[in-house]
Formats: structure tokens, sequence, C-alpha cells
């Protein structure tokens, strides 16, 4: 059975660090009384880290513990930019979602998502130390920017703050809807990424993956739950969820990145970011493939817990469905084309393509309907248990 080992001692690097976190904090509007007696910890679980390289040119070599034993800077810097990537999308998710605090439709989704934020700023913490503790000036100027950056998201934003790296963590998540779509898919996503980066051969990054994944999976089942409850009461109807659903699979698809990556294999290569299912799988991997292979495995769970939410349906509703991964697409090979929510080719002029979107994801009217909506009982009840 593995264990979790906490840092109790910091380095003097992470410690100014930290007083730059509390300065973050307080720019993006988050307030740091709302923690109450939560603490911040860097948790590793060196047992399910492993000791081997898994995969890749280095396979059956000793996993790195440091830096220096990193073979080339090449694949310093692509474990850096891993690190890097993981934090930014940790504290980009706070500067989305803080705002929403005060408009919980129960206290049990209030105390849910403080549990998130914390956990996810958490996490920011431990990329950041891993940052910090092992990648020496480089690593500490990485982890400085982590807290420079400010998702678009964010009501609380200065003119001259960068955006967060990646897309969807500039998106809006303005009502309680987009919250639940966003941990249910955004989140499911994360849990495919933590998993893929809990192979990889520098064992501190490894490491840190086993008490994030944990922490994750209440993330993702807050969504989940929190669709099935909204089903269940059945007063917003499906035909309106089922646009936010629309809008937010195909931007959890591109967060695999595009087809054919070459950055992809060279990350398998260096054994730094391995399959899904890596431990499992016994096949030889298809280095050319590999993001669409994780891609299809996610796209996969979400059918599935698509159906455990239609189970909740009441009488007359219709059932709501995942959308063809060629809906919508901004990254790989369907990037830009048209296909419907099933996956047909749509015949016509740029207009007939954004008169389709106007139809199938939220617009104002929508949006507008959905707050009459939440002045009633519109999602089922849950009492919060310590």
């Amino acid at each position: 059975m593995s264990t979790t080992d906490v840092v109790e001692q910091y380095q003097p690097n992470f410690e100014a660090w930290i007083d730059q976190f509390s300065d973050w904090q307080t720019r993006i509007g988050f307030d740091p009384a709302w923690l109450g007696d939560y603490r911040f910890e860097i948790k590793f679980d060196w047992d399910t880290a492993g000791d081997t390289i898994e995969f890749g040119d280095f396979e059956g070599m000793p996993k790195w513990d440091r830096r220096m034993q990193v073979p080339q800077q090449t694949v310093r810097d692509a474990i850096i930019n891993m690190v890097s990537v993981q934090g930014d999308t940790e504290f980009a998710s706070v500067e989305q979602q803080w705002h929403l605090l005060d408009s919980a439709p129960t206290e049990y989704d209030r105390k849910s998502a403080m549990r998130i934020m914390c956990e996810e700023q958490r996490h920011g913490w431990q990329m950041a130390y891993v940052l910090c503790n092992y990648f020496g000036d480089q690593g500490i100027r990485e982890a400085q920017k982590l807290l420079e950056r400010n998702s678009s998201a964010n009501p609380i934003r200065g003119e001259e703050d960068r955006p967060r790296l990646l897309g969807s963590f500039n998106e809006p998540i303005d009502h309680w809807l987009d919250f639940f779509m966003f941990t249910h898919f955004i989140d499911r996503d994360g849990k495919f990424q933590l998993k893929m980066l809990s192979t990889l051969s520098f064992k501190p990054l490894a490491a840190s993956m086993g008490p994030m994944l944990k922490e994750e999976s209440f993330h993702l089942g807050t969504g989940a739950n929190g669709i099935r409850r909204i089903v269940a009461q059945g007063l917003i109807p499906c035909t309106l969820i089922q646009k936010y659903v629309n809008k937010w699979v195909s931007t959890g698809l591109d967060l695999f990145g595009v087809d054919e990556s070459t950055s992809a294999q060279w990350a398998y290569v260096y054994g730094i970011k391995g399959r899904y299912d890596e431990r499992e799988n016994e096949g030889d991997a298809d280095r050319e493939h590999l993001n669409e292979e994780s891609r299809g495995h996610y796209f996969e769970e979400l059918k599935m817990e698509m159906e455990r939410i239609n189970a909740r349906r009441k009488d007359g509703e219709q059932a709501l469905f995942i959308p063809s991964d060629k809906f919508n697409r901004s990254v790989g090979m369907y990037q830009g084309k048209m296909f419907d929510l099933h996956g047909e080719s749509i015949e016509g002029t740029e207009d007939d393509w954004n008169q389709y979107l106007t139809s199938v994801l939220p617009n104002d009217d929508d949006e507008a309907q959905l707050q009459e909506y939440f002045k009633e009982e519109w999602i089922q009840y849950r009492e919060w248990k310590e």
C-alpha cells in the first residue's frame, strides 16, 4: 500500500514564492479568509511513482531524481514545460470560478466549489515547488510566471495581465451550469493529463501525480453529480442543457492537442508523457497517434458518463448526447471544418455555418432563459456532510 509524504520544511526560494502567491490571491480577487483552516501541503507518493523508467528510449534505466541526472537540456526543458503548463491550469481555474461562490444554489455546492478551489491552488503549489526545488534559476522564473498570468475570464483583471496558456482556461464560466460542465468535461481531461504524467521518467513529478489524482476525482465527480442533479430536478429542459454540453465537449477534445503530434512523440521518446493506460497496456505505442489515442479514451468515457446522467431524466425529456468529435473543433484534423453535432458535413457558406452554430450553442436568448430558471429550484437539493 502506498503512503503519501508531506514536505515539512521549504527552501528559501520556495518561501519567497509563497509570499508572491499571497499577493496573487489578493490581485485576482480570492479572499484567503475563504480557506478557513485548509492548509496547502506539498505531497509526494514515491511508491506509486516507481523506480525504473517505464517507456521511451530510456526504458529500464533508473528514474531521474534530480535535474542533472536528466541526460539532455532539451529533455529538461520539456519537463519544465510540462510542469509549467500543468501549474498554469490549476491557478487559472480559480481565476475563472471564484466569483461563483456568492451565487451557489446550495451550501453543498458552495462548499464543494470551495474545496475544488483549495485543491486546485494546492496543485499549483505542488507544481511551483517542483519548479523551485528541482530546476534551479530556470524553474524559479517559471514558477513566478505562474502568478503573473491571469485568466481572461477573471472579472478582476488588469490591462497588462497576460492570459493563461491554454484556451479553455481563458473561457468565461458565467454561472453554475457552466461550472458543472467545466468540472465534468475539463477536469476530466485534467485527470487524463495527470494519469499520463504519473508514469514519467522524472520521479519528483511522477510522485506528485498520485495525491493530485485522488483530489481530482472529487472535482470531476462534482461536475457529473451536478449535471445529474439538474437533470433529475427537471426544471431546465434537456434541450437547453444539450447546448452547454455541445459548448464544452469540443473544448475538452481540443485540449489533447494536435493530431500526429511530433511533440507528443518526443515526449514519449524522452519518457516524460506516457499513454493514459501505460501500465495496463502491454502493446507497443503508436507513437504517431498518441494524442488521438488518449482523446479516444476520453471520448468513450464521456459517452459512458452521459448514459449515467440520462438515467436521471424525467419522463418525456429527450436524451442528452455527446456530440461528434468532428463538431466545432479548433485543433486537429477537423479544425475549422463544418461538421454538425452528428459528424455529418455541412455544405454551405460560412454564414450558414455560423447560423447553425447559433442554433446548437448557447446564445443570448438561452442565457436570458437560464437566468429565469436560476430564480427557481433548478437543481436537486443535497446536504453537505462533513
